[in-house]
């Protein structure tokens, strides 16, 4: 009687080890009561600066178009708006910092906001081109927001979404989520950045997330999740999952038993 209950705990025990628990799946839980009582509000994103191999978008509009037409590229018009079609014709920020535009040629843009870009085309094209009544009006924006994802996801690879700003659960999101064998309690970010590269560990089943600078991506940006460690065992990520490669083991364990001693 003794064995069996030895064996009923021991099968008993390899379901709790083995499965994966329902904390470990769920997104941003409130862990403490002091989550309850203090309300969580997000960081607000840091309006992004301008690395090397950016595409920029630049529109240039006045009332009558044909005063602006030279300074822009073929198919800047709303057809032209397509992923492929802003690679072609947006501005890469070369490995000097520069873009090059047409009449008004190179134009250092390297650690600049957009905004901060934006205003110095429209002072160049006032100072030089244009009178006030003219109402110049410039729109500069990055050619869709960029980010790499890889490791435990339902979608891996190069992804652009054309927004303005984006969260580590809306990338997730629009990668087709974590899987159920992905680690929600460490995804790594990796940033480039002036002085060289950032790593930061994200809990996403933590609410506390929201605080953190890194809520917010910055284009570019690396994502890695990781695996659990029930992937690395092989047992299973549910109960039933668990019961199977227990059977199957003690199966081929009372075989190969009955092989080796039924003489």
């Amino acid at each position: 009687m003794s064995k069996h209950i030895f064996y009923l705990l021991l099968i008993i025990s390899m379901l709790f080890t083995s499965c994966i628990p329902t904390q470990d799946l769920i997104y941003l839980q409130k862990k403490s009561t002091s989550d309850l009582e203090t309300g969580i509000s997000a960081v607000v994103a840091k309006p992004y600066r301008l690395q090397t191999n950016d595409v920029l978008s630049i529109s240039i509009k006045a009332i009558d178009p044909k005063l602006v037409a030279i300074f822009s590229t073929t198919n800047q018009g709303e057809a032209g708006k397509s992923e492929s079609g802003l690679y072609f014709d947006g501005f890469t920020v070369d490995d000097h910092g520069n873009i090059r535009m047409p009449v008004l040629g190179e134009l250092n843009v390297i650690g600049y906001t957009l905004d901060e870009v934006r205003v110095r085309i429209e002072k160049q094209l006032l100072e030089d081109y244009f009178k006030k009544e003219a109402n110049i009006f410039v729109i500069v924006k990055l050619a869709g927001f960029k980010y790499t994802i890889n490791g435990e996801i339902g979608s891996t690879g190069t992804k652009t979404l054309f927004q303005e700003n984006v969260t580590i659960m809306e990338a997730i999101a629009n990668a087709g989520d974590i899987t159920i064998t992905g680690n929600r309690k460490a995804v790594t970010i990796i940033r480039k950045s002036p002085t060289g590269v950032e790593m930061h560990d994200l809990d996403l089943t933590d609410i506390k997330v929201m605080n953190s600078p890194y809520f917010y991506l910055q284009p570019n940006d690396y994502i890695y999740v990781k695996p659990l460690k029930q992937k690395t065992w092989g047992t299973g990520k549910t109960g039933i999952e668990s019961l199977g490669t227990f059977i199957t083991v003690l199966s081929l364990a009372t075989t190969t038993f009955f092989l080796l001693f039924k003489n």
